[in-house]
This record gives C-alpha cells, sequence and structure tokens, in this order.
C-alpha cells in the first residue's frame, strides 16, 4: 500500500511537469 501510494505521487507530479512543459511550450 505504501508503495503504491508513492508511485501513484510519483506519477502524478509526471502529468503536472508535462502540463506545465505542455503549456510554456
Amino acid at each position: 500500500m505504501f508503495i503504491m501510494d508513492l508511485t501513484l505521487m510519483l506519477i502524478s507530479g509526471l502529468i503536472l511537469i508535462i502540463c506545465v512543459l505542455v503549456g510554456v511550450a
């Protein structure tokens, strides 16, 4: 469960970064 939470946080973080990069570009 703990590992699942960490992976979900990492995935959501990557999605946010991609959205920001797309918004800037």
